[in-house]
């Protein structure tokens, strides 16, 4: 918007000026017309009493023209050339640039013109001298051209510093208006702080309080959303845990095959409930913005005590490997529950969609960054893009609810961090690779 009402005002102020230079242009051709008109005028009857005095005088009286034709110029040419006739169309006096032939002129008072000479012929009060002065079209044009130039010759200038002018005023003045709309587009679910429309121009102020108002009502409608989901997850962990209990109970008690499956199918259902429920909690607490801590906090800690507490409840704890570079550190003010919650769920996801009895592992790298590397078939770009959305799970018949990577790209984005999804892996033909990215501020 700002480039293109730039460029407007440009052109419209450019195409103003050279509509005011053209009327000027035709205002000056006018002007100078009456002008070399008036000046044709007032050199011949000016000229007409001092030839009949000079002719009066001359010694013999009717000498030929020859003898009174007037002096050089001295080599400067004549704008102004005249001829002095008789009665007949004789020329009696000539000045210096005058052809020697008559003027193809009418010997009457007043103006005439041919293709190149515009003439004004005055006589005497008896008639028997005819004073005709010329002036060429060419001297006209020659002053009409040297007038445009003067005129247009500044807009070459004018036009590009005006340009640069409109462009620093508006720049200026709608700078509001970019302000605006960075301001609107930090607002998301982590982000509803009011906008501050006391500093913005009166016209832009109806936007902000709108746009206020709607960051209001988004605001307890999340919050709503955010308490409904939190609690129902609280609540649900306590009857599915109790009904898990009592179904596994149950399948102690039975005797027959048959009653023992549908007990377990029942427990599977519930432990794919209960971890539901989990992760609803978890996405609550990432939707209420608990990635960052007032205090710098050793994440390679908390990387340490996730890896051992998976090691501790898996049949095969040799499947996880750590590799840590020497001298690695990763550090930030970082909230240690939330990266706790985003390594659960990448590696929690390597475990469970890689490829069966080959190992998940983990490397922390000198710059702080942090892979997760799984085996499994290569994926499409599509595809990636399609499991980092909310409850998608790809191609897989694993277990899952769909949240994970939600959640980890939501609590992220909070610690100022990105998750980068590679299939295959980095240095490898097959496997999957989440890379996470925090700024390192050891």
């Amino acid at each position: 918007m700002t480039r293109r009402l730039i460029l407007s005002l440009t052109i419209v102020m450019a195409f103003l000026w050279l509509l005011a230079v053209g009327l000027g242009l035709v205002v000056m051709e006018e002007e100078l017309a009456e002008i070399f008109d008036g000046t044709l005028q007032d050199t011949a009857e000016r000229l007409v009493p001092l030839v009949v005095d000079d002719l009066e005088h001359r010694d013999p009286p009717g000498a030929s023209p020859q003898q009174l034709q007037t002096g050089s110029s001295g080599g400067d040419r004549e704008y102004l050339i005249y001829q002095v006739r008789d009665p007949s169309g004789r020329v009696l006096i000539r000045s210096h640039d005058a052809p020697e032939q008559a003027f193809e002129a009418p010997l009457k008072p007043g103006f005439s013109r041919n293709a190149e000479y515009q003439f004004y012929t005055a006589t005497d009060d008896n008639r028997t001298i005819f004073v005709q002065v010329a002036d060429a079209f060419e001297n006209r044009e020659e002053a009409l051209r040297e007038g445009a130039v003067a005129l247009f010759l500044p807009l070459v200038l004018l036009i590009p510093v005006s340009g640069a002018a409109i462009w620093l005023v508006v720049r200026r003045l709608v700078r509001p208006v970019g302000e605006l709309r960075q301001e609107i587009e930090t607002k998301d679910g982590g982000n509803m702080e009011q906008i501050d429309s006391a500093m913005l121009p009166r016209e832009l102020r109806p936007i902000a309080i709108s746009v206020n108002r709607l960051m209001a009502r988004l605001r307890t409608a999340l919050e709503a959303e955010r308490e409904f989901t939190s609690n129902s997850a609280h609540e649900l962990r306590t009857p599915i845990a109790g009904a898990l209990a009592q179904t596994q109970m149950l399948i102690a008690e039975l005797k027959t095959d048959a009653s023992r499956h549908r007990a377990r199918q029942i427990e599977a259902s519930l432990v794919r409930l209960g971890h539901l429920a989990e992760k609803l909690l978890q996405l609550s607490r990432a939707e209420a913005g608990i990635g960052m801590a007032g205090t710098q906090v050793d994440l390679g800690r908390v990387l340490d005590m996730v890896v051992t507490d998976f090691r501790r409840s898996m049949d095969e704890p040799e499947r996880l490997v750590l590799h840590r570079a020497p001298g690695a550190r990763l550090a930030g003010p970082f909230s240690e529950d939330a990266f706790a919650i985003v390594l659960r769920n990448l590696i929690e996801n390597a475990l469970v969609h890689g490829t069966r009895n080959t190992p998940v592992e983990i490397f922390l790298e000198e710059d702080g960054c942090l892979r997760i590397v799984n085996g499994a078939d290569v994926m499409s770009d599509a595809q990636l893009a399609s499991i980092r959305k909310r409850f998608s799970r790809g191609n897989t018949a694993a277990a899952g609810s769909g949240l994970g990577l939600s959640i980890v790209e939501r609590l992220l984005s909070q610690m100022n961090g990105r998750l980068v999804l590679l299939s295959p892996a980095s240095s490898r033909r097959d496997g999957f690779e989440a890379r996470l990215e925090l700024p390192n501020r050891a």
